[in-house]
């Protein structure tokens, strides 16, 4: 249940931020810029880098498998390792929160800027999915070595 929980505060942090981006930065338009972080509204039907333009049935396709996927391991693993179980929860959140904007608006929207070296556009949904892949890295390398 809890995690179940998390996914959806994540979920609505993510929503909640893009609405805000939305409603109060231009498209294209960049705020708050410093040397760190700015925030840049644009509209991605990609992936990261823009990779596969306007294939959004691959992404449909890809997206419901991996929630399904998520969720049984998340239900299966639930009383394993909290790295895995919270890796697998916000890999799962970081992908519904995408896959609404998709469904929705049939791009995803994207603001935050890494000023300091080049990478792409990214969302909260994105900082779960990264976040979340940590989370089971170190599961797998030093938490799943011990058992």
């Amino acid at each position: 249940m809890i995690y179940l929980l998390l996914v959806i505060a994540l979920v609505a942090i993510d929503q909640a931020v893009k609405f805000w981006t939305v409603q109060n930065i231009a498209l294209g338009e960049t705020i708050f810029h410093n040397p760190i972080i700015s925030l840049t509204y644009l509209q991605n039907d990609g992936a990261a880098w823009s990779m596969l333009e306007g294939q959004m049935w691959f992404f449909y396709i890809i997206t419901i498998i991996a929630i399904g996927v998520l969720g049984v391991m998340i239900y299966k693993n639930r009383q394993d390792s909290k790295w895995l179980t919270l890796g697998l929860t916000a890999v799962l959140a970081g992908a519904i929160g995408n896959f609404i904007d998709r469904l929705h608006l049939k791009y995803v929207i994207d603001m935050f800027q890494v000023e300091f070296f080049n990478f792409p556009i990214f969302n909260i949904a994105d900082v779960c999915i990264s976040i979340g892949v940590v989370c089971i890295f170190i599961y797998l390398f030093f938490v799943a070595e011990e058992d």
